[in-house]
């Protein structure tokens, strides 16, 4: 499963691709905010999208209705310090697929990642 990660803070990045390696997943290409996730996008062709909110250039929201809007078809999972509820329905109505809100632990990464899996797996 190819997964691209995006967020601004490499730091972040590390973190996510430390879980994503211990739970199997290592083909991981990185991308630091929107604009340069829908640069790379079509070339990496991810089945798996994790995806920051607050980031210079282009905000994950913006870039999941323009992703979406192309007839981007990858799953994608929210990472992000936006706990309000309304945000989180803005975010599920613009095709996010599931949501972890920062901070988080290891294994409730993990877990969302294989939950949103296993549900498209099951819906497919």
């Amino acid at each position: 499963m190819k997964i691209l990660l995006v967020d601004d803070s490499k730091t972040m990045r590390n973190v996510q691709k430390s879980v994503l390696s211990l739970i199997g997943f290592n083909e991981v290409e990185e991308a630091a905010d929107g604009l340069d996730a829908l640069t790379k996008v079509n070339a990496v062709k991810p089945d798996l999208i994790l995806l920051d909110w607050n980031m210079p250039n282009m905000d994950g929201l913006t870039f999941v209705q323009k992703y979406r809007g192309q007839g981007g078809k990858a799953l994608i999972v929210m990472v992000t310090t936006e706990a309000e509820k309304t945000r989180v329905i803005s975010a599920i109505k613009a095709g996010v697929n599931n949501y972890v809100i920062k901070p988080f632990t290891p294994e409730l990464l993990a877990e969302r990642i294989r939950e949103t899996v296993e549900r498209f797996k099951a819906a497919a």
